[in-house]
């Protein structure tokens, strides 16, 4: 196997070294060099080659933002990750960082210079594997999948509660322990990531007209749903509403992005408001979505802040289980690039009551996670790539409206 190789460019020394402990420290991943600023990043580019880049915004001599336009204008395709303390209170900057070609984004913890940087590492992780990944395997790399590192994660999870109740030597003793007995148990098998054979849906009724559309989208999502919504039918008749896992204080300047390029209207979704045709509704940060009807029919949009689910809030699951009792078969679904399983089990819960459902596929998704799962379930239709998920989406809607 190959390491998926990172770059970091911080004007913090503590920081590029805290970011590289997470880095160098976890299999697969690998520090092949450090940055104090833009300039001193393309310089060491043709050398080092990463397979990302992971990006402050705020340095002197060339900010963040500088250096992304510079890699727009020389057509630099080497994904970039921002980390950042501005992204916070600067949710506009972040937009601007991911219209000019950023993959994804991170909030540092507590400002530029925080020894909590282990309060993010797993979502470190997570996208430097996912668009690292992506990169070094359209370059040639065999690098391990993302099921790899959603184990890592949950392993890692799982020992932090360990670590907290029992102790950190305590810990690290009991987990050594049930490593060995699992070992003793079965032979090691190397772990296949082809999707399984689909389970077998049956509807409960025929797909009817499209009454709306329900999008559930996690990493490699921001730039996704930019080349789906830039292709939208201008005409579209039905509402879309769409599930971004994004954290809270950025996805209304994230609807106002989308809202430049796309001929609908992009707003970020509201308590109570109804439900138009024609306009894209994205939910907020930190609040699941949903739809609600009247006694007298009408549809609602609601919002709540109930508990997590599958580690999300918003979460796909709770809009899809919405829609698929609100419409039924009057519906089309659609899951697209994700770490994990979310909206997997509700997708398959919308065809079964008769609607029509989309998943991204395999060789476009930046993670086949999410639309992998809900595939394996019987809940995916039909596997779209991203260049003709827009088209395909309008197609539906226009020809069952």
């Amino acid at each position: 196997m190959d390491d998926i190789s990172v770059l970091i460019c911080d004007d913090s020394a503590l920081m590029r070294n805290l970011i590289s402990h997470v880095v160098d420290g976890t299999e697969g991943l690998t520090v092949v060099g450090k940055a104090m600023n833009g300039q001193f990043l393309i310089e060491k580019l043709p050398l080092l080659k990463p397979d990302v880049i992971v990006l402050d915004i705020e340095m002197p001599v060339m900010t963040g933002v500088e250096f992304l336009r510079w890699r727009k204008q020389n057509r630099v395709d080497i994904p970039v990750i921002i980390l950042s303390s501005i992204a916070e209170k600067g949710a506009a900057v972040t937009m601007e960082c991911l219209e000019l070609g950023a993959s994804d984004f991170i909030t540092k913890p507590n400002g530029s210079v925080s020894a909590d940087i282990s309060s993010v590492s797993d979502r470190l992780v997570e996208l430097i594997s996912s668009y690292g990944g992506a990169y070094a395997r359209r370059h040639g790399k065999t690098v391990r999948g993302g099921d790899f590192y959603s184990n890592l994660a949950s392993e890692r999870a799982v020992t932090r509660k360990l670590t907290a109740a029992m102790g950190e030597e305590k810990a690290k003793e009991f987990l050594a322990d049930e490593k060995n007995k699992a070992a003793a148990k079965s032979s090691f098998t190397p772990f296949s990531a082809a999707p399984k054979e689909p389970a077998v849906i049956e509807p409960l009724r025929k797909p009817g007209k499209i009454e709306v559309i329900a999008i559930g989208i996690s990493t490699g999502g921001p730039n996704a749903l930019r080349d789906v919504f830039k292709m939208i039918d201008p005409h579209l008749k039905q509402p879309v509403l769409v599930v971004q896992h994004m954290p809270a204080g950025f996805t209304k300047e994230f609807a106002n992005s989308l809202d430049k390029i796309c001929a609908l209207s992009v707003k970020e979704a509201e308590d109570g408001e109804p439900i138009e045709g024609g306009k894209i509704y994205i939910a907020p940060g930190n609040y699941h979505i949903y739809v609600e009807q009247t006694p007298l029919g009408k549809k609602l949009l609601r919002l709540s802040q109930d508990a997590q689910r599958n580690g999300h809030r918003p979460s796909a699951d709770v809009l899809f289980e919405s829609v698929a009792k609100v419409y039924q078969n009057r519906a089309l679904g659609v899951i697209m690039t994700g770490m994990g399983k979310d909206g997997a089990v509700e997708l398959a819960e919308m065809r079964k009551q008769g609607a029509w459902t989309l998943g991204q596929d395999e060789a476009t998704a930046i993670v086949y996670g999410m639309p992998k799962v809900a595939y394996e379930l019987g809940g995916v239709q039909k596997q779209v790539p991203l260049n003709k998920m827009a088209d395909e989406i309008s197609k539906l809607a226009r020809e069952n409206a």
